[in-house]
C-alpha cells in the first residue's frame, strides 16, 4: 500500500483523517467506550475489560494519545487515561458540519 497524500488538503481535513483512522480500529472504539463511561483508569482497568494483552491496549491507547482523544496522567507506576473532550468536540463539530451541509444539499 502506497503513502496517503495529504497535500493539497486543509490541516482541519488531515487532523481529521488522522482522527477518524484512529477510531477505524474496534479495540480503540471499546476503548472510548469503556472511557466515556469511567472518569478516569488505569491501563491495566481496561485489559480486565477487553479481550487483548495489555501491551496491544498499550499501542493502541498511544495512538488515541497520539491523535489527541485521549490524555494521561502518570501517578506513580501507572498511567490513568481520560477522554479529551475538547477533541472529541472538535471532531464531532466537524462532523456535524457535513451533516448540517448533508442536510441542505439533495442527494441521489
Amino acid at each position: 500500500m502506497g503513502i496517503t497524500k495529504t497535500t493539497g488538503f486543509s490541516e482541519e481535513v488531515n487532523y481529521m483523517a488522522e482522527v477518524l483512522k484512529a477510531l477505524g480500529h474496534p479495540a480503540r472504539l471499546s476503548i472510548m467506550q469503556y472511557l466515556a463511561n469511567s472518569p478516569s483508569c488505569i491501563c491495566n482497568d481496561i485489559v480486565m475489560e477487553l479481550p487483548l494483552a495489555q501491551p496491544t491496549i498499550s499501542r493502541h491507547l498511544s495512538e488515541l494519545k497520539r491523535v489527541g482523544l485521549i490524555q494521561g496522567e502518570i501517578s506513580g507506576k501507572n498511567i490513568c487515561y481520560c477522554i479529551n473532550a475538547e477533541k472529541w468536540s472538535e471532531a464531532l463539530q466537524f462532523l456535524e458540519t457535513i451533516t448540517v451541509a448533508l442536510s441542505k444539499t439533495k442527494q441521489c
